[in-house]
């Protein structure tokens, strides 16, 4: 049986939705034991979101395989004493509440580690503990609405924001990161940090290449669809049969093979008007249109022949619907089979796991709600009439 790398650490959340899950399924994927807190009666609202995957929400399906649920109703006396009791044997405690509220309940980063010193403590909000918008809701869409992500992303003519949870996702993923040195620091010096990651601050961080672009430089890159305001070539050209065909050039070297094996004509590569990048993105609309005369002079399968041979990055513009038969998950079993508390479903497995890729482990299930009520609390030391008790009081 593989042993993970964080088996034997137990990590309890308060978590809803996204950002948080994302960061705990992570650590459940590396062998921990997430406990998952939920509200009875409807638990964590992303179960609701959807019924795509045989009756389970599809947002729950990617973001809660391996953990354990548990119903506790928190404003009640009797479920803080649970959540203390599970907090006093934890590693990790990682809440998303908004700033306000987790202060009120005493699980904002601080109040926790006091408490317990030995719990690295993971607060998750919007906007972070403090400045004029702490409170403000902040679902994935005003985030990137508020930082500025949607002004750069879309087409010349209209704004987009981008098709998943990117504020949500990068907070998670430095949740996961910090969570993951706070623990190697406390197992050097005995010492558990806090973490506190806010959504707007982890987008800004993954804008700042075109934030630096727009500081120094005086303008902000524009929307160009699929090719790069600092790049040229770089997008999609249209095959003679339809087919789009993503391409880029990321230095001159390149730019002249181009030339000289796809175009067929290496004078251009010494034309004043595309001699450097700097050039070509000048005179970007007669390159992009003195390269997409050629491919659409050009099978797709003969434009990518031509590709691989002037060694040019290149990939096909793919459809979301083509993802999963396509053949670098399918030939390298990225696949996994899931249970789901409607039957089973496929997930993908997760990229770096530590440990020999012909030895799997077993990433668990996803939770019913309250699947683990039971026997969470009998490990806490409740006979099955003190649990029957606290669920006849809606406390679990």
């Amino acid at each position: 049986m593989t042993v993970r790398p964080l088996a034997g650490v137990t990590v309890v959340t308060v978590e809803q939705a996204v950002a948080a899950p994302f960061a705990t399924r992570h650590l459940a994927d590396l062998g921990a034991r997430v406990v998952k807190i939920e509200r009875p009666g409807g638990g964590d609202f992303a179960r609701a979101y959807d019924r795509t995957v045989n009756g389970t929400s599809s947002v729950f399906l990617w973001l809660n395989r391996g953990k354990e649920s548990v119903t506790l109703d928190l404003k009640s006396a009797e479920g803080q004493d649970v959540l203390e009791r599970l907090l006093a044997d934890a590693d990790v405690f990682v809440q998303n509440l908004a700033p306000a509220a987790a202060v009120r309940a005493g699980l904002d980063t601080a109040a926790v580690q006091v408490r317990h010193p030995h719990v690295v403590a993971c607060g998750l909000s919007g906007y972070g503990t403090g400045g004029p918008m702490r409170d403000a809701k902040a679902y994935d869409l005003l985030v990137q609405g508020e930082t500025g992500m949607i002004s750069v992303n879309g087409s010349p003519e209209e704004m987009a924001k981008v098709g998943i949870s990117i504020a949500d996702i990068s907070a998670g993923m430095y949740a996961y990161s910090g969570i993951l040195a706070a623990l190697v620091h406390r197992d050097r010096t005995g010492v558990a940090l806090p973490v506190d990651v806010a959504l707007f601050d982890s987008l800004s961080e993954w804008l700042s290449y075109p934030l630096y672009y727009a500081m120094y430089g005086g303008t902000t890159p524009p929307r160009m669809g699929t090719t790069h305001p600092t790049i040229a070539p770089y997008g999609a050209f249209t095959s003679a049969d339809g087919t789009p065909v993503l391409v880029a050039v990321q230095n001159d070297r390149e730019w002249r093979r181009l030339c000289e094996i796809v175009l067929g004509d290496p004078a251009v590569a010494d034309d004043p008007r595309f001699a450097s990048n700097h050039d070509r993105i000048g005179n970007r609309s007669e390159l992009d249109a003195l390269i997409g005369a050629r491919f659409a002079a050009l099978p797709t399968a003969d434009a990518q022949a031509l590709l691989d041979k002037a060694g040019i990055a290149q990939s096909r513009l793919n459809d979301l619907a083509d993802l999963p038969a396509h053949p670098q998950l399918v030939e390298r079993d990225r696949w996994v089979d899931t249970e789901t508390p409607t039957g089973p479903a496929r997930t993908l497995f997760p990229p770096g796991l530590p440990g020999r890729t012909d030895e799997r482990p077993d990433l668990g299930s996803v939770p019913a709600l309250g699947a683990h009520t039971d026997a969470v609390l009998a490990r806490l030391g409740h006979t099955p009439d003190e649990i029957a008790a606290l669920r006849d009081r809606g406390i679990v």
